[in-house]
């Protein structure tokens, strides 16, 4: 298996070239623009691969909200350049989507499966399920991933870091916090979420797989998790989005859960916790950062 990675800089991506085969290829804005068809087609054909893992997005959902033409342009057409030059190439690809396909209330009022129907109410949200379909339409052997709320120590570049590191951000600042508790998802580590991205390619999966948390927390759950952790002393709040307001809107809940893992022999990412708890243990600490007190003995 030969794996051609765009995207390999980012947050994902950075965590996905530790666990791939060591003659994975990994390229990444603006070395291979998926925005060009010809960069692309080039850089296939160079790399002859069996599987193209495709990161490249527009992840910033207020900056889509407002230029929407660049986020269709990446997280869409990007999406089918990629798929058509695969295609041509012999290759398949895996395309990383995101839970903000969805935007109302599943059937069963917990979280989204395979099976339930997207409803996007952002720019973002529709900018991917259409690089999504585009993905499939050029080969049904082609693997969609769905994830929620991603954060790894490579941060998002298009989003200054990631909600972890805002949110430390913020206490170091010692102002007061103010958090959504009416937006409920599944956060995902990206050091989790590699080694099973990995063992969804060597299965040879194929169509759409929901791939997060085991589990779901509102933002302010989240961020509460984050400094109770740590111990840290912080004036956070929780708002309603209603309080809150922002360029695009999001969905009050987007978490995900998964009816096709088992088929496929892949185990579902841990809790939100368990893997939070674990970003903090091993993150470095920044020198602007204040000292933190150890983490509370017996810690989840």
């Amino acid at each position: 298996m030969r794996v051609f990675l765009i995207g390999s800089k980012g947050q994902l991506g950075t965590d996905l070239l530790r666990v791939l085969p060591a003659d994975t290829v990994g390229v990444d804005y603006p070395e291979c623009d998926v925005r060009s068809p010809q960069q692309i087609e080039a850089a296939l054909s160079a790399a002859g691969p069996t599987w193209v893992i495709n990161c490249a997005a527009q992840t910033n959902v207020d900056g889509c909200e407002q230029d929407p033409e660049q986020a269709f342009a990446i997280n869409a057409l990007g999406a089918l350049h990629v798929a058509r030059a695969a295609a041509r190439a012999g290759a398949r690809v895996m395309y990383l989507s995101t839970d903000y396909v969805f935007g109302g209330a599943p059937p069963e009022g917990e979280a989204y499966t395979e099976d339930d129907r997207p409803a996007p109410v952002n720019v973002y949200g529709a900018s991917k399920l259409a690089g999504e379909h585009l993905t499939l339409a050029c080969n049904a052997a082609n693997l969609v991933v769905r994830t929620s709320g991603l954060y790894g120590h490579a941060g998002a570049r298009g989003k200054g870091g990631n909600f972890v590191e805002t949110m430390l951000r913020s206490a170091a600042s010692g102002r007061a916090i103010r958090v959504v508790s009416d937006q409920r998802l599944s956060p995902t580590s990206t050091a989790a979420l590699a080694p099973r991205l990995l063992a969804l390619l060597v299965r040879g999966a194929h169509g759409v797989v929901h791939l997060a948390a085991a589990d779901a927390c509102s933002w302010f759950e989240f961020a509460r998790e984050v400094f109770a952790f740590l111990r840290l002393d912080v004036d956070l709040s929780a708002v309603t989005s209603a309080e809150y307001p922002t360029v695009a809107r999001r969905p009050t809940l987007s978490a995900l859960q998964s009816r096709r893992l088992g088929d496929l022999d892949v185990p579902t990412c841990p809790s939100w916790r368990e893997m939070l708890h674990e970003y903090l243990r091993t993150r470095p600490v920044q020198r602007s950062e204040p000292a933190v007190v150890a983490p509370a003995p017996g810690a989840r």
